[in-house]
């Protein structure tokens, strides 16, 4: 009977210094997640990825859950330069990995509800053939 309660005790005591263990570990994560935050981390720009097209004086860049105006500077023009060797026709979309600046339209102006001005281009990749169902009206 001393055998049976004293293996109970040792593992009752072995389990609860497992748990107090653990518990330690996550408090000290959260503590070092927040104070290491890297520079680009800290300067209020928001990583976006989608594909882009620029046409006609006008950008647009949709990611997998919003659809953002594209505000027009030297950033879109050289992205666009970047485009270029991926597009077949000027309203090709190309997959984009940029940083930027997301803002809501003013009143009163036209399209896309949010805006993200390019601050800094990451990669563009050449958009998947299979997506690109784009149905095409008169001469080939």
């Amino acid at each position: 009977m001393k055998k049976v309660l004293i293996v109970i005790l040792c593992l009752t005591a072995f389990l609860s210094c497992k748990k107090d263990i653990k518990n330690q570990k996550k408090e000290e994560s959260i503590v070092t997640e927040n104070s290491e935050r890297t520079a680009k981390q800290s300067d209020g720009l928001t990583l976006l990825k989608g594909e882009f097209v620029y046409y006609a004086d006008a950008a647009v860049l949709q990611t997998h859950a919003e659809i953002y105006g594209v505000i027009l500077n030297e950033k879109v023009d050289e992205l666009n330069d970047k485009a270029k060797p991926f597009k077949k026709e000027p309203t090709d979309f190309v997959l984009v990995e940029i940083r930027g600046k997301i803002t809501q339209k003013p009143e009163g102006e036209e399209g896309w509800d949010n805006q993200v001005e390019i601050k800094e281009i990451l990669s563009v990749k050449p958009a998947s053939n299979e997506k690109n169902n784009v149905v095409k009206l008169g001469k080939e």
